[in-house]
């Protein structure tokens, strides 16, 4: 779903010479739900964009080949991180351009690529920009040296200079009493279900105890993870609710599960603590930039790997607060719920931060209108042998 993001903040910024139709893939059925958002909004900000969805076929040589022919493009983008060979291979035998930007590879996944080393050299993009130097010299390593740079992270231009969202009008505040302190738990994992359990326990009582009015938002990383999170809270004894069926304020001293898309930055904004989760257990971590553009300083785990790019910097000016497990999270939380948010404060300090660090954007939409305009290779290279 990230990379559905960074497709909406590159369609912002790309200005094509001609007009240019684009297809958006995913597949998934929420990367689905935000890439018809962006879609509609980038035609409505760019008349020379023409753009369509549909979902990534299957990785098969047959279906990957069918997709290739009744579409005919002159360039594929692949962000992040997913490589797939049956549509590399198909992008190769017609002549498509390939770039692979914001482009993450962990060594992990470099050992595991490295079983077909030729057959990885055959299928090599055009050019790859990878978002820090160790993910560019594992690029490397599997493709040849030849097209691999390093970019900004696209996700530094997400932030905005603007705009303060505390100015904004929030539609979530009438679910929540004046008086209540909203802790979120956000981008939560299947590992770290049952540690998250624990910290929603720790902080339920210690509130209660001080008498001090709490409602925990939950939102799992994965929507198909609702059913069993509706499990764990029944088991834990304490009211809780689907956010699909809430419209009226909730209860204090509940849980609020999340089972709707889109509205988790609109809850940092009435939040007064976070954590984000993939921290708990040995997962890398997920994005928590997010709280900081809302003028919120997160709680992580101990396990960020993933989100290293952003600089350990981060941690060390106390922007993000980092606990050594679940227990030391729920402490920081139940802290920090107590204490009114310095929003525009911290706003100035992560714009700060970033700054230096922009420019992905800019870059990867250059390279594509170069990409775009260059001709076709009339020649590839020999297919690898069995």
């Amino acid at each position: 779903m990230g990379e559905s993001f960074l497709a909406a903040e590159l369609l912002k910024k790309l200005d094509p010479p001609a007009p240019l139709q684009i297809l958006l893939t995913t597949y998934t059925s929420q990367g689905m739900e935000l890439l018809e958002k962006c879609k509609s909004a980038a035609m409505q900000q760019n008349s020379r964009l023409v753009i369509h969805t549909a979902y990534l076929p299957f990785d098969h040589p047959a279906l990957t080949e069918k997709a290739l022919t009744a579409v005919g493009p002159k360039l594929m983008l692949l962000l992040e991180s997913e490589l797939w060979p049956g549509l590399l291979q198909a992008c190769k035998r017609h002549n498509v351009k390939i770039l692979v930007a914001n482009g993450r590879m962990t060594a992990r996944s470099l050992k595991r690529y490295c079983i077909w080393p030729a057959l990885w050299r055959y299928l090599r993009p055009d050019r790859i920009l990878a978002i820090s130097p160790d993910y560019a010299s594992h690029f490397a390593a599997l493709f040849g040296e030849e097209g691999v740079e390093t970019m900004a992270n696209i996700k530094f231009d997400r932030i905005d200079k603007q705009e303060s969202p505390t100015k904004r009008e929030n539609p979530l505040a009438r679910l929540f009493p004046p008086d209540v302190r909203l802790i979120i738990l956000g981008s939560i994992r299947e590992q770290e279900e049952d540690d998250i359990a624990k910290m929603i326990r720790t902080i339920l009582d210690g509130s209660q105890g001080k008498n001090q009015p709490v409602v925990i938002a939950l939102f799992p990383r994965h929507m198909h993870r609702i059913k069993k999170w509706q499990t764990i809270l029944e088991n834990l004894g304490y009211e809780w609710y689907l956010r699909s069926r809430i419209t009226e304020p909730v209860a204090p001293h509940s849980i609020l599960l999340w089972d709707t898309m889109g509205e988790m930055l609109w809850a940092y904004e009435l939040a007064r603590a976070a954590f984000v989760g993939g921290s708990l257990a040995p997962l890398g971590g997920q994005n928590f930039l997010e709280p900081l553009t809302c003028g919120l300083k997160p709680v992580i785990g101990p396990h960020w790997g993933n989100f290293s790019w952003i600089g350990q910097e981060i941690i060390d000016q106390k922007l993000v607060l980092q606990a050594k497990d679940w227990q030391e999270a729920a402490e920081i939380l139940l802290v920090h719920s107590t204490e009114t948010p310095r929003r525009e404060q911290t706003r100035k300090e992560i714009l700060a931060y970033v700054e230096s660090r922009r420019g992905g954007t800019a870059k990867t939409c250059a390279i594509i209108n170069q990409l775009l305009s260059a001709s076709p290779p009339s020649i590839h290279e020999p297919r690898p042998s069995p």
